[in-house]
């Protein structure tokens, strides 16, 4: 019969095992995301290095900062909708939702005549409310995230075409300096929306890395249940990740009103995709639980240089849709692959 000594030494020795083990887990993973993010970047080289032989006009100054420029509303669109997977989640409605907040801006700003300020943080207001609106649809109503997003998606594709009248709203009477949002340059060379960008990128990831927000969006993705019975409120942390992630389709609502000078209310079809693969590519797992703001920031500089380079090749729209929809299989099947490994 062991004596309460020898009882608590062993009590020590086991919880010093899973303490060791823990920790060599955790190891691993940090090991399996930078070998992640190394290959996504690698990709990345491997594709400039590409296209530049391919085509003279790549790698100029010119188009390089037209990449950047594309990659500003892909990665926006992409850093919130990092925090919507790694729940386990998924979020369709962005590229619609996006339409839709561009709309909302040159309503606020165009139709009723208010300040810039007011139009912009109206737009972002936008998305707030839809991503609000997902989040009650995922946790209260317990729509699958797949579903509830998909409804979003048509809701938000319908109104911007009804409250636009199906067709473009205008800055260039009403405000004219509107543009400059994100065609301005605070620093020589470099677009506004590419800055924009990388103060997001920043935000996104002392977020991600540093607040509650972010720890209980990882502690949801890798178990919602375990969290939950840990005193967690699961449903209102993941309400307040789709309303940060529906902010971000905001802002890119507004960049992209502002890039073009209007609001398109058909522009937003097709951008979901691209930022679920860039989001995907850069190493977040749709199974939820793991992922990472830079990773995302590869992966949509991947996703624009992609789109960019067929097209300088002249590559017809038709195959480019083609790549891009086996880039975002092969990214999901190699997601699959790293989860059946994992377990």
């Amino acid at each position: 019969m062991s004596t309460p000594q020898q009882s608590g030494s062993t009590t020590t020795i086991v919880q010093t095992a899973v303490a060791e083990d823990t920790d060599k887990t955790d190891f691993v993973a940090v090991i399996k995301r930078q070998l992640q993010q190394s290959l996504a970047f690698g990709t990345l080289l491997v594709l400039v290095l590409f296209f530049s032989i391919a085509s003279p006009n790549f790698f100029t100054w010119s188009n390089i900062s037209g990449v950047l420029l594309s990659t500003a509303v892909i990665g926006i669109l992409a850093l919130g909708t990092t925090f919507v997977i790694i729940t386990a989640g998924i979020d369709l409605s962005i590229g619609t939702g996006m339409a839709l907040c561009a709309v909302m801006t040159g309503v606020f700003i165009t139709n009723l005549g208010m300040p810039v300020i007011v139009g912009v943080l109206g737009g972002i207001g936008t998305g707030v409310v839809m991503g609000l609106v997902n989040g009650i649809n995922v946790t209260y109503l317990r729509l699958p995230p797949f579903i509830a997003t998909l409804a979003m998606m048509m809701i938000a594709g319908g109104l911007a075409l009804v409250i636009s009248g199906v067709k473009p709203i205008y800055f260039s009477s009403s405000a004219p300096d509107f543009k400059k949002i994100a065609l301005g340059t605070l620093i020589p060379g470099l677009p506004n929306a590419v800055l924009i960008t990388a103060v997001l990128a920043l935000v996104a990831f002392l977020t991600l890395n540093k607040t509650l927000l972010g720890r209980y969006t990882f502690a949801i993705g890798s178990n919602e249940e375990a969290t939950r019975l840990s005193g967690v409120n699961t449903r209102r942390w993941t309400i307040f990740v789709y309303m940060f992630a529906g902010a971000f389709t905001g802002i890119a609502g507004v960049i992209i009103a502002a890039r073009l000078d209007s609001a398109q209310p058909q522009i937003g079809m097709g951008y979901e995709l691209q930022a679920i693969a860039a989001v995907i590519i850069g190493g977040t797992s749709l199974m939820g639980g793991r992922g990472s703001i830079l990773g995302t920031v590869i992966g949509a500089l991947i996703m624009s240089v992609l789109v960019n380079g067929l097209r300088i090749m002249s590559i017809q729209s038709e195959w480019q849709n083609v790549v891009v929809g086996v880039v975002i299989l092969i990214a999901v099947f190699f997601d699959s692959l790293r989860n059946r490994t994992r377990t």
